[in-house]
């Protein structure tokens, strides 16, 4: 699957801006992260970023988290992908799923999904709401102070870790990648 059939699949199933607009921040950040850890897969880890919460609007998940990721596997395979890789990456995302990490693109999904939403809420608190104006240094004060952006999963992002990579290296990724889709992101 190239990123032009995802993006197509993505489409399908997501309507929501909020989400699709997600999908886009961690698709970045994967692609980023990619070109550190995994640089001959960089679209591949882009495509798991997009497509990491395809069932998003497709399933039930706030009533019953463990729906999250398996869901968008059923889709998948209703589309036709055939790919174990990409289906364990979506559902790794979600540990509450029953799928726990266990390679560097699965940590990397894992870390790189509430790292997205994270900076985002940083990016808002600012005046004129662009990327732009984050600063690494306010990212990581955000960080500490638990009570902002409270549903950002700090332990996933700290994730990042078993790559190899660094909570600064995330947000440093995250910052760079994100910056450079602003205008897509709604944060330019």
């Amino acid at each position: 699957m190239n990123r032009e059939q995802a993006h197509d699949i993505l489409m399908k199933y997501m309507k929501g801006d909020n989400y699709i607009t997600h999908s886009y921040a961690v698709e970045a950040i994967m692609k980023g992260l990619a070109k550190r850890l995994a640089p001959d897969e960089v679209e591949y880890w882009g495509i798991v970023g997009l497509l990491h919460d395809l069932d998003e609007e497709q399933c039930d998940w706030k009533n019953d988290i463990s729906v999250h990721g398996p869901t968008s596997v059923e889709i998948l395979k209703k589309e036709g992908i055939d790919d174990p890789v990409l289906f364990d990456a979506i559902k790794s995302h979600n540990p509450k799923c029953g799928m726990k990490a266990k390679t560097k693109l699965q940590y990397a999904v894992l870390a790189a999904d509430p790292m997205s939403g994270f900076v985002k809420a940083v990016a808002q608190i600012y005046p004129d709401k662009k990327i732009a104006s984050v600063k690494h240094k306010s990212v990581m004060k955000r960080f500490n102070e638990m009570r902002f952006a409270a549903g950002a999963n700090r332990d996933y992002m700290e994730m990042i870790e078993f790559t190899g990579l660094s909570l600064d290296d995330l947000i440093d990724v995250a910052l760079e990648e994100m910056g450079a889709i602003a205008d897509v992101l709604g944060l330019a």
